[in-house]
């Protein structure tokens, strides 16, 4: 079996959940094929990522002429299945009034599906339901090959008219989303007769990569967040909630680990504040940075307004840390309150606030039997070759309905 991933732009930071997807796929035997658009203009730190990145054929790194000779070519050798293409293109284009944009989907997607067809794969899939998915789609028009693709949120739950979503689900050999949540957001937009296309496989970790935790700290309250630092994550939230919790807990600290567009905000916020002392920030760090750092904290806070199910929520669970974060997307179905974490309203500060105030009181113990069981839980639903051997099913069955 021979997968072709559309990516958009990648690998990124915070997507090593991908990358242990193909790889676990390639554990069992599967060959993928990565097609990313573009390369990331971040800097990865990850060794991973790095060696990753080498493994990719970027497709706009070929240049615009052997892309439109991809097109020539699909139209000479196919003309009614690129005629269909195109007006496909174009009417989900009209979608959102892009339809120059989806022109330029199309045009890659020519030169996805000639590759993909040299090449002999068997079956497209994208992560994402954005434009990744919508060249996949388009490619898989010009090409005669299935596809599927796997949603995470919010980005596609925020605007599912214009993504088209409906119509990628419906077209698709079937569609993945990561919790019960998506799935049932994939079924607002697909027709009923797609609904049973509509598979939850979970992102998943490598349990090996966690061996047994590092004891839990001891001392004040130390607590971690991560996270690209966009307004979706709450982060601003979380800053003006520990400005709170310090009158009752002088001595928290947190971390912040990751960047992003609101970091000049949020170091504005920390110093107007006056919590310099109890916030630290890192950047970007590889996967052994998190891990260390989480082993130096009591629990991850995750402040998010907006979510799929956070990578960060589960390998905080693996490394033995309980997690405080908000009622939000598949959240809840991962974290159990009062026994793998808490659960606060989202946007709520003083909610916010008023837990990591009860948290700071947990026995030492008490939080180290909750660490425990959100080990347990994590491992039980989201090791990740697990997953992908669900995925290779949907892939198998996928594949094996497209030939008959």
């Amino acid at each position: 079996m021979k997968i072709a991933y559309v990516l958009n732009t990648y690998p990124q930071p915070s997507q090593s959940f991908i990358r242990r997807e193909i790889q676990a796929l390639e554990r069992r035997g599967i060959e993928v094929l990565r097609l990313p658009m573009r390369p990331s203009d971040q800097g990865l730190v990850d060794p991973g990522d790095q060696e990753e990145r080498t493994r990719c054929q970027y497709v706009l790194a070929s240049g615009a002429a052997r892309l439109l000779l991809a097109l020539l070519a699909c139209v000479a050798c196919a003309p009614r299945r690129s005629g269909r293409a195109l007006r496909l293109a174009l009417q989900m284009g009209a979608a959102n009034g892009a339809r120059l944009r989806h022109l330029i989907y199309l045009v890659e997607a020519a030169y996805v599906a000639r590759l993909t067809r040299r090449t002999h794969c068997d079956h497209l899939h994208a992560h994402f339901g954005t434009n990744a998915t919508t060249v996949a789609l388009l490619a898989a028009q010009l090409g005669g090959m299935g596809y599927s693709f796997t949603t995470h949120g919010p980005e596609e739950f925020d605007a599912p008219l214009s993504l088209s979503l409906g119509e990628k689900v419906d077209r698709a050999r079937f569609a993945v989303a990561i919790s019960s949540f998506g799935r049932s957001q994939l079924s607002r937009w697909a027709s009923f007769g797609a609904w049973d296309r509509i598979k939850v496989v979970h992102c998943g970790i490598e349990p090996e990569r966690f061996p047994e935790p590092k004891p839990m700290p001891k001392g004040h309250l130390r607590l971690v967040a991560i996270g690209r630092f966009v307004e979706q994550k709450g982060q601003m939230v979380l800053i003006r909630a520990l400005a709170d919790a310090v009158r009752d807990v002088p001595g928290i600290h947190l971390t912040l680990v990751g960047d992003g567009e609101m970091r000049a905000d949020l170091e504005a916020a920390i110093a107007d504040l006056g919590l310099a002392q109890h916030v630290t920030l890192t950047g970007w760090l590889s996967e052994a940075g998190v891990r260390d750092e989480l082993a130096g904290a009591h629990a991850l806070v995750m402040p998010s307004f907006a979510e799929g199910l956070p990578m960060v929520v589960m390998e905080a669970m693996a490394a033995g840390r309980p997690v405080l974060a908000t009622y939000v997307a598949g959240t809840p179905e991962l974290v159990l309150q009062g026994e793998t974490g808490w659960m606060v309203p989202a946007g709520d500060s003083h909610a916010l606030a008023d837990a990591m105030v009860r948290l700071a009181s947990v026995p030492h113990d008490k939080l180290t039997d909750m660490g425990k069981i959100a080990r347990e839980r994590v491992f039980d639903r989201h090791d990740i070759d697990c997953e992908a051997e669900k995925l290779a099913e949907h892939f198998d069955q996928a594949i094996k309905g497209q030939a008959t």
